[in-house]
């Protein structure tokens, strides 16, 4: 009996990825020059910034493009040596980072306001052991994701906090979401991420439930915002810079 195969899900951002790829191996990107900007390929492609980021993103992990943050995206592979974009094995491509991001706005921040509500006095210890880690450590990441878990353990719901654990892994394991972080997360940015963490905290010690959501779901929009920097500039500057 034939069965069918399953079919893949494949992510807007791999399709766009695709489309600039197969014209950067036809030629009509050329080496070293300067692709469009975010706005004008989003406009052409009728998709959103933050899937063209996306996209630019995963070319640069495939080698056809190199970003220079506050210039642009410069073509890098030449049109004889690179390789046709392949699609990953299905759930192997990584979720989108905008994706992770908003599936965790949609849980977290009523996870927050359910820790102010339901967390015992040792995982409000655990919430707060954990910012004070990330204040006084050298790996923020670490106690970035120990403080949003601690959080989640808090909140009287197994199903709850198994569902933002799992989200936590897919951001760890995509590739995309890594190299934004590279690009856009620095010193500067994890103060203000403590900042905000702090916020967090304040409203769960005071069992305030409204506020805790308020502050998780104000931490989160930051984190966006912070992502959809541009990658250079946009102001009408000629798209085919060469790269010196």
């Amino acid at each position: 009996m034939n069965t069918f195969q399953a079919a893949a899900v494949t992510r807007l951002y791999r399709v766009i990825a695709d489309q600039i790829a197969g014209r950067i191996r036809a030629g009509e990107f050329p080496r070293g020059g300067r692709l469009p900007s975010e706005r004008e390929l989003a406009e052409q492609l009728q998709v959103s910034r933050a899937s063209i980021r996306e996209a630019l993103i995963a070319l640069e992990i495939e080698g056809y493009v190199e970003v220079r943050v506050g210039t642009g995206v410069f073509v890098t592979a030449a049109r004889e040596t690179a390789a046709p974009a392949a699609y990953p094995a299905p759930g192997q491509d990584g979720i989108g980072p905008f994706d992770l991001l908003e599936a965790r706005m949609l849980i977290e921040p009523e996870c927050a306001g359910m820790a102010a509500q339901h967390g015992s006095p040792a995982q409000i210890a655990a919430i707060r052991d954990a910012h004070e880690g990330m204040s006084l450590g050298n790996s923020p990441g670490r106690h970035d994701r120990e403080f949003h878990n601690a959080i989640a353990a808090a909140c009287g719901n197994a199903a709850v906090a198994a569902s933002v654990a799992h989200l936590w892994e897919l951001t760890q394991t995509s590739p995309v979401y890594s190299r934004m972080e590279d690009y856009f997360v620095d010193t500067k940015v994890w103060a203000i991420a403590h900042a905000e963490h702090q916020r967090i905290l304040t409203a769960i010690q005071a069992r305030d439930p409204i506020r805790a959501r308020h502050a998780m779901h104000a931490h989160l929009l930051g984190i966006l915002a912070r992502l959809r920097e541009d990658f250079g500039d946009d102001n009408g500057a000629p798209q085919w810079c060469a790269a010196r």
